[in-house]
């Protein structure tokens, strides 16, 4: 199985990713800049910033190559070099390191730059959830290499996602409940949807985009075991008995599965992994188990990465980027104000 894209690479995206060192292994777009979200208009769409990740194999050779080639993108964390950037990067934060704020080709753009090793490992074990998180949602696939355990990873990721839902949802759900809780995964616990975020952001992704949700997920939920799907009624039915239950939480990220553990075990008592989701997987409260798990994932990646941002952006760019954020937050306050 290959992961679903939508290869349809605009002139503009490729007269952007022109202005970068090509030694990309995996490159997409996303957000609103990329896809429509609800309450926004094509105009406003036109002048949203436009978010992009690279995935490299060799960080230092590429932060040096975009040096040269893009020095002014870079806060004052340039006059470090290469290394050091590429070690702030690897070393803190989610592994990623962002340069916001960037005017290329008559668009403002956000791009973030990440080791290929250090996305399959989130992509494969949620370690931070934070590129892995935005991948569970539709994305413009812009480059993708042969890296076959790349491949895999993008797809063992898509099932995580659908697993974990399928524990925090009940018997009997719709597609759109299921897109919902797939989309609000990497928003669990995520400081920035209190302040800085617009909160009605997680429904607003998925009404515009339940097309592209159905395309990123319909073969995986057509070949899944546990799931009766009904594309046509776009309605599902979900194993919730302790077997199927232990089943999906065995087949859950490494990270997530030591998260449920540290949660539900006693200190010192050290029990087996295999045994404790065998306890959870007859907890009628193992959906909220299973949602604290990611929410501790997400948030402490959430705060370490906000952290890291401030200086990879500079203060100025920073509190502008903030300002960008609280103004949508408070335009969609208002727009469920009566």
């Amino acid at each position: 199985m290959t992961l679903p894209t939508l290869q349809n690479t605009s002139v503009l995206y490729r007269r952007i990713l022109s202005q970068f060192p090509q030694d990309i292994s995996l490159a997409f777009a996303y957000g609103s800049g990329v896809f429509k979200q609800n309450g926004t208009s094509q105009g406003q769409m036109g002048k949203n910033m436009l978010d992009f990740v690279f995935t490299v194999d060799d960080p230092v050779t590429w932060h040096t190559m975009n040096l040269m080639q893009n020095r002014r993108h870079y806060s004052v964390l340039k006059f470090l070099g290469p290394r050091k950037i590429s070690r702030i990067q690897d070393e803190h934060g989610a592994g990623v390191y962002y340069n916001t704020l960037v005017p290329v080709d008559g668009r403002i753009i956000k791009y973030g730059v990440i080791s290929t090793d250090s996305l399959i490992d989130d992509l494969l074990h949620w370690k931070t959830m934070y590129i892995a998180g935005r991948l569970h949602k539709p994305v413009k696939i812009l480059v993708q290499g042969e890296n076959g355990k790349m491949r895999g990873a993008l797809v063992g990721n898509l099932k995580s996602a659908v697993t974990a839902s399928f524990l925090m949802l009940p018997e009997s759900f719709s597609e759109e409940d299921l897109f919902l809780q797939i989309a609000g995964l990497s928003y669990a616990g995520d400081f920035r949807m209190v302040i800085g975020e617009d909160r009605s952001k997680v429904a607003n992704i998925v009404k515009e985009n339940v097309q592209q949700f159905r395309i990123l997920y319909n073969s995986i939920l057509q070949e899944c075991p546990q799931v009766v799907y009904k594309p046509q009624q776009g309605k599902l039915e979900v194993d919730k008995s302790p077997e199927g239950q232990f089943v999906q939480l065995m087949a859950l990220p490494r990270t997530l599965q030591q998260r449920i553990t540290q949660l539900v075990d006693p200190p010192g008592k050290n029990r087996d992994v295999e045994e404790i989701l065998l306890q959870v997987a007859q907890d009628p409260d193992c959906g909220s188990v299973v949602q604290q798990g990611i929410s501790s994932i997400v948030k402490s990646s959430s705060i370490t990465q906000t952290a890291k941002g401030i200086a990879t952006a500079g203060l100025l760019k920073s509190v502008s980027y903030s300002s960008k954020k609280l103004q949508k937050m408070w335009k969609g306050w208002r727009r469920k104000t009566p």
